[in-house]
């Protein structure tokens, strides 16, 4: 029983690389930021190719929820008071133009894309509810408080926007992706200057584009220290409840409701990955509690990259790493994030200016509380003794019961049983 989205094929019909080539541009990594990244250049007109380790749409993409909204949990009180409010507003209209973008992508597609008001509830803090509607209204957003929600349980309160988004994954990437120029099953090895390796040959680009979910070079950019990732789970029910709209709780560990059809996506159950968490146990309580005629009909876990200060990684890779791009940490908003990732990095290889770059950018300050605390797991898992040591960076890996993988509680790599690689940013598998 895998994702809802989860594609029909084993892959999209695009071949691997065999050959030595020369490009403008690649991309590496066939997610949805990747894909994107693709279907802009080519509207732009700029030579470029796009390598995939596996198939496309086939990582972290097709284990979305799918939501695309540019209202991330109660980001904007915090946004206000950490940078401003001109930084907050930026913010903003960068995910509201992604939102717009998707908008119209989507018009003469086959993807499912539909409208909804989007919800930020809190089970028992009113006063964070009401900062937030303050908030934006300080950003000139349109935004109310609620408390009456289609959910089976009492709230304190809500944000209520409307106008978001949700859509078909897959569906979308299958359309979108037919022209462009995609090698699958080319797992990009090693890069030397901007020149990549592949196990059947090289690419010689003038700029690389990482959007590998976890960028994988740790020399430059120091990512291994400013992420980690988190673990979350959903249920797709039947015989449950049209919310009429995209839910998410403002709790770190909190639940997120939206239907597809007559189904209901549950998420929660999150954890760091590596960690142990409420996974599919605590989902299935709840829908035992609260929708006890429901049919579970497809159950996944997807994994976050979450950065240091909630904003993700979208810019030049490092300061000192010229002709080098990254998209990654996207905290829970791989849909909306992807799209702005492709927007910004399109304008920057074409070295345009662009209003967002600085809000985004991956050289800002590393000075965050979140910080101490990667360090600190990073330490501990190094120095705890284990035979099964992530190829990554070294940490002792933990066995996770309820999905049977090994996982790393430093940077979130995952492994199957017999030492298979699920996730990166390890790019091998374990020895054996």
């Amino acid at each position: 029983m895998g994702s809802l989205w989860e594609p029909k094929s084993n892959g999209f019909g695009f071949e691997h690389l065999e050959q030595e080539i020369k490009t403008d541009i690649l991309i590496i990594g066939g997610g949805m930021a990747g894909i994107l990244c693709a279907y802009m250049l080519q509207q732009a007109g700029i030579p470029y190719v796009l390598a995939e380790a596996q198939t496309i749409g086939n990582g972290i993409t097709k284990n979305t929820t799918a939501k695309i909204t540019a209202h991330h949990g109660l980001i904007y009180n915090n946004l206000i008071r950490k940078f401003g409010v001109e930084k907050a507003k930026q913010y903003l209209q960068a995910n509201e133009s992604a939102l717009c973008k998707y908008r119209e992508m989507c018009g003469g597609l086959d993807c499912d894309f539909e409208e909804k008001p989007s919800y930020v509830y809190s089970l028992d803090d009113r006063l964070k509810i009401e900062k937030e509607v303050l908030a934006l209204e300080k950003l000139s957003c349109p935004a109310e408080f609620v408390q009456n929600l289609p959910l089976p349980f009492p709230v304190a309160g809500a944000v209520k926007c409307p106008n978001q988004a949700q859509f078909h994954p897959i569906k979308f990437i299958s359309a979108i992706s037919k022209e462009l120029h995609i090698y699958e099953n080319t797992m990009v090895r090693e890069l030397v200057g901007t020149t990549a390796i592949t196990d059947h040959g090289k690419i010689i680009a003038k700029k690389i584009i990482v959007a590998t979910h976890f960028p994988f070079l740790n020399k430059h950019g120091s990512y291994f220290l400013k992420m980690y990732q988190h673990r979350s789970y959903v249920l797709a029910l039947d015989k449950a409840q049209n919310v009429e709209g995209i839910y998410i709780d403002e709790a770190k560990k909190g639940m997120s409701f939206r239907n597809y059809g007559s189904l209901l996506l549950v998420g929660g159950g999150s954890h760091r990955t590596g960690n142990t968490g409420g996974n599919w146990e605590e989902l299935r309580n709840f829908v035992q509690r609260y929708y006890p005629r429901a049919t579970e009909k497809y159950r996944w876990a997807t994994q976050d990259c979450m950065t240091l200060d909630g904003i993700p990684y979208i810019g030049p890779y490092s300061a000192s790493t010229p002709d080098l791009y990254v998209a990654t940490g996207f905290n829970k908003w791989g849909m909306t994030s992807s799209m702005l990732s492709a927007m910004i990095l399109c304008d920057l290889v074409q070295e345009k200016q662009t209003p967002y770059a600085e809000v985004f950018s991956p050289s800002r300050t590393i000075l965050r509380p979140q910080l101490a605390i990667n360090a600190f797991e990073a330490v501990v898992n190094l120095l705890t003794p284990s035979t099964k040591r992530c190829p990554h960076l070294g940490c002792a890996l933990k066995w996770n019961p309820c999905e049977h993988t090994w996982d790393c509680p430093c940077h979130g790599s995952r492994f199957e049983e017999d030492g298979r690689l699920l996730d990166n940013p390890a790019t091998g598998n374990l020895k054996k």
